[in-house]
């Protein structure tokens, strides 16, 4: 059933459900509920696709850095604009800075827990991260759940908004599906610093950890993923819509997980790792 017909069936004013309740009854998330269509101007589209081609091949960019790179490749384009749509895409070069920004004053922020800390079974310690996934006539988010010691993707969701339920959808089922972690490192994100992202990782017993910011290599497996699934799959397609980027995706995801070994894991595939793992703790 397409999001618009489930749209269609949940009812703003009924007597005993709320609208949280008829999402999860019809399976759509409260994001894709009150998510409205907007157009979006080709020229911006297409210059969001440059920026975010030329910032998965050098994720240390800055705006300016990005809007010279441009500018060398014959398009028009200025530092300000860049900024503009890089903060609009959650982009943020992997340089380390002073920090001139506060968090956000109702979402709590917790230490780095993974420094000098070693890493070497399944659900010993898992990362998130969202990265922009561009199409013809705009661009989704997409999430994904990582176990770092395998490199397994555990679940994914992709969201037409930054609201925070997709996020938290991926969370719960990696959750159910593999057991919790033990820790949970992220960025600083809105999306996975918010009271239902908090709150489905304390009551699952979970230790939150979370990157320094603008530190790329405090979530370096995540962001070598997204990598990986632009060069590999998204930028060899051009992807029309969300119908046809969740069957890349889900492909892509596929191949990664049970087809494409691994120096780091001994030749192994993320999955073959993961479970390998999973049956040692269970023989120890």
């Amino acid at each position: 059933m397409s999001p618009g017909k489930k749209r269609a069936m949940i009812r703003r004013d009924h007597p005993k459900l709320s609208i949280s309740q008829q999402c999860k009854l019809v399976q759509l998330s409260r994001s894709g509920f009150y998510y409205t269509p907007t157009g979006i101007n080709p020229d911006t589209l297409a210059m969001m696709n440059e920026i975010d081609r030329v910032f998965t091949k050098y994720p240390f960019f800055g705006s300016r850095q990005i809007a010279a790179y441009l500018r060398r490749e014959g398009k028009t384009v200025g530092r300000h604009r860049v900024r503009r749509l890089m903060a609009r895409m959650g982009l943020e070069a992997i340089y380390k800075r002073p920090r001139t920004s506060q968090p956000h004053p109702q979402h709590p922020i917790f230490p780095y827990l993974l420094r000098k800390k070693k890493i070497d079974r399944p659900n010993q310690v898992w990362c998130a991260d969202i990265t922009f996934i561009p199409v013809k006539r705009g661009f989704l988010y997409l999430v994904a759940i990582m176990d770092w010691a395998t490199r397994k993707v555990l679940s994914w969701r992709l969201s037409n908004t930054m609201h925070a339920d997709f996020c938290v959808d991926a969370l719960k089922e990696a959750i159910a599906k593999f057991g919790p972690p033990e820790i949970m490192n992220t960025d600083h994100g809105s999306q996975l610093t918010g009271l239902a992202w908090i709150t489905s990782l304390t009551e699952a017993g979970v230790r939150i950890s979370m990157d320094g910011r603008g530190r790329y290599m405090d979530n370096i497996f995540i962001e070598r993923l997204w990598r990986s699934l632009k060069q590999e799959a998204a930028y060899l397609e051009e992807i029309q819509d969300g119908f046809q980027a969740r069957r890349v995706i889900s492909n892509w995801m596929a191949f990664y997980n049970t087809e494409r070994p691994h120096s780091s894991l001994e030749r192994r595939t993320p999955k073959e790792a993961y479970w390998r793992g999973r049956d040692q703790k269970l023989a120890a």
